[in-house]
Order: C-alpha cells, then sequence, then structure tokens
C-alpha cells in the first residue's frame, strides 16, 4: 500500500495521451474561430468603404450646392462667382475636396470640403478610386475626365452580400 501512494506523489505532470487529446479539442477550436475571423475583418472593410463612399460622395454634394449657391442669381441675392460657359459645378478632381475653394468671397475663408481623401480598404494595387464624371455613363470604369460626379471602388472583389464592391 506505501508503494502505491508513492507512486501517486511521483507523477506530477501529463501523460502523452492526455496532452494529444488536449492539442486535439485545441485544433477543432481554433480551425471553427478561423473562418469567423476572415468574415469579421472583411465585414468592418466593408463598413469602412461604405463609410468613405459616403464621405466623398457628401463632400461633392456640398461643393455642387455651394456652386450653385455662389453662381445663382436670385433677386435681392448676391452672385458672388460667374461660372465658366462649360462648367458643371463639380470639382475637376478629388484634390478640389481637400485644397478648398473660394467663392468668390461668398464665405470669408476658402471652404474645404474634406480633411483628406479616404482610402479605399480594398485597394490592393493602389489604383485609387474610380471616377466618373457628370458626363460619363452611371456604369462607366473610364473617367471622362471634365469634373467628379462620383466615386467607386475599383476592386474586382466580391460583398459578403453578393454584390461587387465596384457597384456600392
Amino acid at each position: 500500500m506505501r508503494f502505491i501512494s508513492r507512486l501517486r506523489k511521483d507523477r506530477r505532470g501529463l501523460t502523452l495521451l492526455e496532452l494529444i487529446i488536449a492539442m486535439a479539442i485545441m485544433a477543432v477550436l481554433a480551425s471553427a474561430v478561423l473562418p469567423m475571423a476572415e468574415v469579421t475583418v472583411k465585414r468592418s472593410k466593408e463598413i469602412e468603404l461604405r463609410r468613405s463612399l459616403r464621405m466623398i460622395r457628401g463632400a461633392i454634394d456640398e461643393y455642387r450646392a455651394d456652386f450653385d449657391k455662389a453662381s445663382s442669381r436670385e433677386a435681392g441675392k448676391p452672385q458672388f462667382y460667374t461660372p465658366a460657359i462649360n462648367e458643371t459645378g463639380y470639382p475637376e478632381g478629388l484634390e478640389d475636396l481637400v485644397e478648398g475653394r473660394d467663392w468668390g468671397g461668398m464665405y470669408p475663408y476658402k471652404r474645404k470640403y474634406l480633411r483628406r481623401i479616404p482610402r479605399d480598404p480594398f485597394d490592393r494595387y493602389d489604383q485609387g478610386w474610380g471616377l466618373r464624371s457628370y458626363v460619363d455613363d452611371p456604369e462607366s470604369t473610364v473617367w471622362g475626365g471634365e469634373d467628379v460626379y462620383d466615386v467607386y471602388s475599383q476592386s474586382d472583389s466580391i460583398a459578403l452580400d453578393g454584390t461587387p464592391y465596384s457597384s456600392w
């Protein structure tokens, strides 16, 4: 009896079988968690893409609203800006939204619309945003170059809902 109790006191570690079973359980749990983590990362990038598109498109709309306000010829309101004949009222490039514009004194400062141009989270090759001008077809992937009417992602990837990011 003393011999058996001495053997039990000397056993302090795990057996090889217990280690193998524990490692198998951890491998099964890790393989179940990994796909969920990938979906979570993609979902957060999609949220960032939607936010960036909304921010840029909102800035373009504000720019156009200021153009209309500055160049309007309503009775009793001053006209601050006289547009060129072929001017659409949209910025010539995304940099115009960051640099801002002086609307002929309509504001006491140069009005800026973005602090910086947000980046496309799915842009792996540094292509930047896809641009469409006012005269381009709504589904066009080639920019006419006259102005910036709309932006889109140039990514070829497919979203979690099955739509291509370039159609957002």
